[in-house]
This record gives structure tokens, sequence and C-alpha cells, in this order.
């Protein structure tokens, strides 16, 4: 791979901002970029350097493709507008849930999130507002695991030879392509952003979908967004590097009202790291772990079994799919 990391230890965060405002603004000139903000470290970053760069040439969308955390597009949409950012929400949740129906397989429906994002949403984004570039938040682990052959990220499209101008019809601009995500979050702060957002758990591009194991329906997605409330309440006050919920694919046996009740599996994975390159579990205490299989399984409908990953990354990996 001939990107070169910027470590931890090398980074400026002042000298960055001027650099990367400078070609931001170089690259575009008095054209129009467009951006998605998920609500993530990256996407937030990205979105600020852009702002600074092109002011109200940079036109900030919120993909709502049904996959998010509860509330996640009021929250992120309020917050930013605070910040002087302008961002409207786009709901596509029809189109993504088309896209992933009847998938299993985690490479199809990663790229099945790819072409809907990429090709149909921000296609069509492109021509309606004639901007020629994308502003997007890739890290380089995102990269590195892509090439790596571990898993495909959603946003890595030059990397893997794809042209974009000419099978999407814009440019793509990756100003933290360069940084993990311990550089992003100070970079972050630097930039005038809230600790909520500097400090959040990393979330994955495809959001929702990269924590269910099987096809990916409305349904499903309700039911590991209500996992997901409930382990994020519990566990953020452990200052894990990460924290999330996998929905199983099979059903497993469970009791309730003492009649046998056919229900769903619900993993939760709490990760310490630094760069999310290598990771282990937490060690939470046992009446925390007992505490979120009760909350679960009282609270989410259909749920009747919760366990606790213990497996280090490598050989595991922080995401599921």
């Amino acid at each position: 791979m001939d990107l070169k990391e910027i470590k931890f230890e090398e980074f400026n965060s002042t000298e960055f901002i001027e650099s990367q405002v400078a070609d931001i603004s170089k690259t575009v000139g008095k054209g129009l970029a467009i951006n998605a903000l998920s609500g993530g470290v990256d996407s937030s970053a990205v979105t600020m350097l852009g702002h600074k760069a092109l002011g109200n040439r940079l036109k900030t969308y919120f993909i709502e493709n049904g996959l998010m955390r509860q509330d996640e597009p009021e929250k992120v949409v309020k917050l930013f507008r605070a910040l002087g950012v302008n961002v409207e929400i786009i709901d596509v949740k029809e189109q993504f849930f088309g896209a992933l129906s009847g998938l299993t397989d985690p490479e199809e429906k990663r790229e099945a999130i790819t072409q809907t994002f990429y090709k149909d949403v921000f296609g069509k984004l492109v021509r309606d507002s004639s901007a020629k570039f994308l502003l997007q938040g890739t890290n380089y682990t995102d990269v590195e695991e892509t090439v790596a052959g571990i898993k495909r990220q959603h946003n890595i499209l030059e990397q893997l030879g794809i042209n974009t101008e000419k099978q999407f019809g814009y440019r793509v601009i990756e100003p933290l392509i360069r940084l993990r995500k311990s550089a992003i979050r100070v970079l972050s702060k630097h930039l005038g952003l809230p600790e909520e957002i500097y400090n959040r758990p990393p979330f994955p591009g495809p959001a929702l979908a990269t924590r269910i194991i099987g096809e990916v329906t409305p349904e499903r997605i309700d039911t590991v967004r209500k996992a997901t409330v409930i382990i994020e309440n519990e566990l953020q006050a452990t200052g894990a590097f990460q924290y999330l919920a996998v929905l199983h694919q099979d059903r497993v046996t469970g009791i309730r009202d003492g009649k046998r009740d056919f229900g769903l599996q619900i993993e939760v994975r709490c990760w310490e790291s630094k760069d999310a390159k290598i990771a282990s579990p937490t060690r939470l205490p046992y009446e925390k772990m007992e505490r979120l299989a009760d909350r679960i399984t009282t609270e989410v409908p259909g749920v009747v079994s919760v366990t606790y990953n213990i497996t280090k990354k490598p050989p595991s990996t922080i995401e599921v799919v």
C-alpha cells in the first residue's frame, strides 16, 4: 500500500487543518462539493474541514437510510446547525432496504450499501446540485483492512481501482485518509466539535447493517437498534473504545412465562483499543453483564439470549460483519 500513515506522535492539528483547508479549497475551486454527515467523529471532522474551506459551497446531507441509531438524524442535524452548518436530511430508507433484501453474505451486503450510497443516492444529489466533488471521512484503518482483504469497507473506492468520476460522476476527496481514529479525535477537538462527538465510540459507515448476521430487514434493524440503546446507556461510563450489539441469525430456545419461547440472540461486544488495529474485550464486572442480559431480554421484544464476546482482535474483528 503506497499510502503513508501520519503517526499519532507526529500529528500536528494546526498544521493539518491549514493544509487540508487549503487543499480542499484548491481542489474544488469555485465549484460546489457535497458530503454525507453521519454524526461519527470521521464524518464530523470532514464536515468541519469542508465548512472552513468552502462555507456555503459545501452541501451537507444526512442520509437517512433506515440503518442508523435511535433518533440519530434529528440529534445530528440539531447539533451541527448550532455550529453554523446547515444539514439536510435525505430519506432513502426504501432504497437501502430494497437493495439489501434477500442478501445474507457480508460482502454482498457491503457492496449493496456501497452501490446504493455512491451510485443511486449521491449520484442523484450530484446531478441535482451540479457538484463535482464528494468529501468523505475515510481513515487509514479503513483502507488498511480493505486492501489486506480482511473486510471491504464501503467507503473504499479509488484504492480498489474504482474510477469514481467515470462510474459515479464525481471525484472523491478524503482529507483524513492518512490518519487513524486517535489522531482524528484530537483533530475534531481542535476543530471545535463538542466532546459528545470527538469522544464518541466509532460507528461504521454501513451503520447497524454491520451488526446483523443474516438478512437486513426493518424488523431486524429495529431489534438491534433497541439493544444498542441499552448497551450504549449501560456502557458509556466504562470509557471503552467501542461497544455494540450484534443480532445473530439463528433463533434459539428460551423460556418465558413457563412456556417455550423460540427467540432471538443478541451478542454484546465491548472493546479496549487505541487505533482499532488491535483490540481486547473489556473485562466488564459480572454484575454489569447480568444487568445487560436482564434489560435486553426484558426490554427488547423477542430476545431470549444474551452473550458476551471474549475474543481479541485478531482473530476476531470489532464489527461482526
